[in-house]
């Protein structure tokens, strides 16, 4: 895990990378126009095309100062249950493809 503090153009204040196998999370924290902090969650995978070139699909989420505390908890939540689903279970895959796995979106 990487983390540093930041003044530049895209107004990030404080970044830590995370490298993860072909995955490289980035949680940037930036400051608005009105001096309000969020936060940038960012997945960036590394993909080689047929051709041999090479290119990185990034998503992002933003986060906002009123969800924080909601986000947290939800988190929180969802790591406890894995905690709870894998105890007694330390190895976990390496083999596993997220790209392949169900995405079922939460019901608000």
């Amino acid at each position: 895990m990487e983390n540093g503090n930041y003044s530049s153009d895209k107004g990030i204040i404080h970044s830590t990378v995370v490298r993860a196998g072909k995955r490289t999370y980035f949680f940037d924290v930036r400051k608005t126009k009105n001096g309000d902090h969020y936060l940038v969650l960012t997945e960036s995978k590394k993909r080689t095309e047929q051709d041999g070139s090479v290119n990185f699909q990034k998503h992002k989420i933003y986060l906002y100062k009123e969800d924080f505390e909601k986000f947290s908890d939800g988190l929180e939540e969802s790591l406890s249950k894995l905690e709870e689903l894998n105890e007694g279970n330390n190895a976990y895959s390496a083999d596993v493809d997220f790209d392949d796995l169900p995405y079922k979106e939460a019901a608000e």
